[in-house]
């Protein structure tokens, strides 16, 4: 925890996020709890701060600078709120909330209105003096709106944009202004080191510069959010529109509320909107808004009783790495599993984070024991990030990736040139397993009643042992299942009946092919429907019998255009079906290769056999493309939710008008089109500067 602080405020680097390291100290500062005993006067939770670097002159403060207690939930909000109100249980606070700046805390003095002095935090007690470089900020005014001697404070911050272009390529050589003239730990580091880890370092790292110089040159930016003036006892909201008054620089999104209850919606709003601000921001600060209440609450050792920090979902958090176990998937590859103490991370409780494949174990050598930082890979699944050796007892134990399958014992095989070690068993029961999850997944077969946990009480009874035994399946047999009374029972079997018929694109999708996603799946259709002849169907209603007429006959609802799996299979075995599929845009040799190995194998023609027995029937498509010229070749991300349609239906929609749509942001991504809570897609793709499209913008490109 020393090294990490150190790194964070002198040397303006760090090896592990800000997140991660938050949440050790959180973790520390439970341990100390428990045992007060241990606790010394150099911990890292005992100190504001950080020593100071020794490069720059040090000032004593006038005022003692405190650190803010952080929380991290609603919950703890509340707590905060109780604790006060048992020292002042007859008073009513208001609060002021402003938006964390993730910057450098600097103090500014001003004697009759001109700055006379800056300095960083650092200590608590004494600060560096670094007047020479915030004097070229120009933002931050040498002369007051008056003539007041005050002490101020706030955060030094580098934009977005001036990050970007201080981290950009062009001028990470030797020769740029940008970069030139390193001091206070960016001394003596080589150009291909030049970039910062990112904006708060950066700024750490230009206001410490000896050259002021090198610091007017990289765009720093300031917000104020204390005053201290001897003559005044304000309020927080006072100060800040004093601050703007005076000529100084606050941030403008701050706001005051009558009750504790109004900030809930505050902190969920700017949870959703940071990533659109020019500038970072790490959480949100709360303060109580009167002079006399902050007075009369006072402050512990190191932070003031009358204000928290509140930080936003961790989008990365350390945790303990309990087990690693060994997942056999559909196609049959083998993936290696972190079983995690429970962690929570970015809105939910994460136990468990794929590891990947064998090399990817050693490069990272993570090992049972671990303490490991973890993120969300795409705002989805849970990955390991780090692990934190430093952190090691010497009790972790090394994992050997096994030579044989965990479920069948049969030996793996690591073909060349891959990373994936596969069981080659056709029935092995892992792979069997999560064929069946992908079957009746959504964009599968979509038998949305038929989850996890009841295909493995089916599988575990030997009620089905290949996809095509769902639809074989007999009402006595679902109803012996667990917690299955007539209602439920009735409502499977007409899950299953109707999931009968099924697109082409989803039935492809569905079997599981290796390299055939379900966009390649939908590349397909075209070609295969110009090749098969269509049989026609009348649909009858679904309703029960008695209730279809007066005469007790089925309605007819309509007609069908279907083939069977069986169909299906047939066309897979003359070789001009290859030639034509192989010359179909966006399917590869390799999809190709993987459907020819897929359908000679005789497991998957019983399968498809059976499949056509038990009455599943393979429906045509309408191809409609509308050849949108906004939409047509280009390609678009989605992310968020949408009031006015699913995501499946704006898919569906920019298909349709001959658009691509991807599941990550590049540089040859059109727009992203982005509803509420956009999470880090609309990061990324304001950084590549790709356009981005709100439901508004949607709405009237697709009418």
């Amino acid at each position: 925890m020393k090294k990490w602080n150190h790194d964070y405020f002198i040397e303006n680097k760090t090896d592990i996020s800000e997140e991660a390291r938050d949440q050790i100290k959180r973790e520390l500062e439970d341990l100390e709890k428990q045992y007060p005993e241990f606790v010394t006067p150099d911990s890292p939770t005992q100190r504001v701060g950080a020593p100071l670097s020794g490069k720059l002159a040090k000032v004593r403060h006038k005022n003692r600078k405190q650190s803010l207690q952080d929380v991290f939930s609603w919950e703890e909000i509340k707590d905060w709120e109780e604790r006060m109100q048992r020292i002042l249980p007859k008073e009513h606070f208001e609060y002021v909330s402003e938006l964390k700046i993730d910057g450098l805390n600097i103090s500014l003095w001003y004697e009759k209105g001109r700055l006379v002095r800056a300095l960083t935090r650092g200590d608590g007690e004494y600060g560096e003096d670094i007047t020479h470089t915030i004097r070229t900020i120009e933002s931050i005014p040498l002369e007051l709106n008056e003539p007041i001697t005050a002490e101020i404070s706030g955060e030094v911050y580098m934009s977005k944009k001036a990050f970007e272009e201080l981290n950009s390529p062009k001028l990470k050589g030797e020769s740029s202004p940008l970069l030139r003239g390193r001091g206070s730990g960016e001394e003596r580091r080589s150009a291909a080191e030049g970039a910062f880890a990112n904006p708060r370092n950066a700024a750490a790292g230009t206001v410490r510069q000896l050259d002021p110089s090198i610091a007017a040159s990289r765009k720093l930016n300031a917000f104020f959010y204390n005053l201290k003036d001897g003559a005044k006892n304000l309020s927080q909201a006072e100060i800040l529109t004093t601050l703007k008054k005076l000529g100084i620089p606050t941030e403008p999104h701050w706001k005051l509320h009558k009750k504790l209850e109004d900030i809930q919606k505050y902190l969920a709003d700017w949870t959703k909107k940071r990533d659109d601000l020019p500038y970072g921001i790490d959480g949100i600060v709360l303060k109580v808004n009167d002079a006399e209440h902050q007075e009369r609450l006072g402050s512990t050792a190191k932070a003031p009783r009358w204000a928290v920090a509140y930080k936003f979902p961790a989008a990365q958090s350390t945790t303990v790495v309990e087990d690693i176990v060994f997942q056999v998937g559909r196609t049959g590859a083998i993936t290696p599993v972190a079983e995690l103490r429970p962690t929570f991370l970015d809105g939910s409780t994460v136990s468990r984070a794929t590891l990947h494949n064998e090399d990817e174990i050693n490069r990272k050598d993570v090992r049972i024991g671990d303490t490991v930082i973890i993120h969300k890979a795409g705002d989805i699944i849970p990955e390991v990030v780090q692990v934190l050796t430093d952190l090691r007892t010497g009790k972790e134990k090394k994992v050997h990736f096994p030579q044989r399958c965990p479920v069948c014992d049969t030996e793996l095989i690591r073909p060349e040139g891959e990373a994936i070690h596969r069981c080659p068993n056709i029935s092995c029961p892992g792979k069997t397993r999560e064929q069946i999850y992908h079957f009746v997944s959504k964009k599968g077969f979509d038998i949305d009643a038929l989850g996890e946990k009841i295909v493995n009480q089916l599988i575990d009874r030997s009620l089905i042992v290949i996809p095509a035994d769902i639809f074989h399946l007999t009402y006595e047999e679902i109803y012996s299942l667990d917690l299955f009374e007539q209602k439920r029972t009735e409502n499977l079997l007409k899950a299953i009946e109707a999931a009968k018929h099924i697109p082409l694109s989803r039935f492809l999708y569905a079997l599981g092919i290796r390299h055939l996603g379900e966009n390649s799946a939908r590349d397909l259709v075209p070609e295969i429907q110009r090749t098969l002849h269509f049989k026609h169907e009348k649909r009858k209603s679904s309703a029960p019998s008695e209730q279809v007429s007066l005469f007790g006959e089925e309605e007819t609802v309509g007609s069908i255009e279907y083939i069977t799996p069986a169909d299906l299979l047939h066309l897979f075995e003359h070789d001009d079906t290859w030639t034509r599929l192989d010359s179909v845009e966006g399917i590869g040799p390799k999809v190709i290769e993987s459907m020819q190995e897929w359908f000679r194998n005789k497991d998957h023609r019983h399968l498809l056999s059976k499949l056509s027995d038990h009455g599943v029937r393979i429906l045509k498509e309408t191809l409609v493309n509308e050849h949108d010229p906004a939409f047509d070749g280009k390609t678009f991300v989605i992310t968020g939710s949408f009031d006015s349609f699913s995501r499946e239906e704006l898919k569906s929609i920019i298909l349709r008008k001959g658009g691509k749509v991807s599941g990550s942001v590049t540089s040859k991504t059109h727009a992203l089109l982005a509803g509420e809570a956009p999470g880090s897609k609309l990061k990324k793709a304001q950084e590549l500067n790709v356009q981005v499209w709100d439901e508004g913008k949607i709405k009237k490109m697709i009418s």
